[in-house]
């Protein structure tokens, strides 16, 4: 992959917490993470209104969806101890980009991958806020295989 070198750092001490706790990875992690969930709840939107009309959303994902996220997918020995709600959203960030610098899934396939999990009423907030933590747990879950055991 033409990005894997950005990752050499890591393949010394390639641990979870490495990985989790990479605030590099933290900040190219949040704009895949907010692209790919735009992309997504644009496409569910438009294939679920009744309308013919196709709608664009720049939809950046909570904090709190992330964080609840990675508790519901068993993830937190990839976050620093005593870490809040920014520093759990900020290692799910950190382990999307580090699969996706590797390699490991494409932009496509993390898109495909949120559209074919998010259900529901998206304009309802509460139904949104829940079908995207569904949605980024099975994410997470899924990624898991890319990812190293320690």
């Amino acid at each position: 992959m033409a990005y894997d070198f950005l990752l050499k750092d890591l393949q010394s001490n390639l641990t979870q917490k490495a990985i989790g706790t990479d605030k590099g990875l933290a900040k190219i992690g949040d704009g895949v993470v907010n692209l790919v969930y735009s992309v997504a709840k644009s496409m569910h939107l438009t294939k679920t209104t009744n309308s013919k009309v196709i709608i664009r959303t720049g939809k950046n994902v909570s904090k709190t969806i992330l964080a609840e996220a990675l508790k519901e997918a068993n993830m937190k020995p990839f976050s620093r101890s005593r870490a809040d709600a920014h520093d759990l959203a900020d290692t799910v960030e950190a382990i999307i980009a580090y699969v996706w610098l590797n390699g490991d899934i494409t932009i496509k396939q993390l898109i495909v991958f949120l559209l074919e999990h998010l259900i529901g009423n998206l304009n309802n907030r509460t139904e949104e806020i829940n079908s995207a933590r569904v949605a980024f747990t099975k994410l997470l879950n899924h990624i898991k295989q890319y990812l190293p055991i320690c």
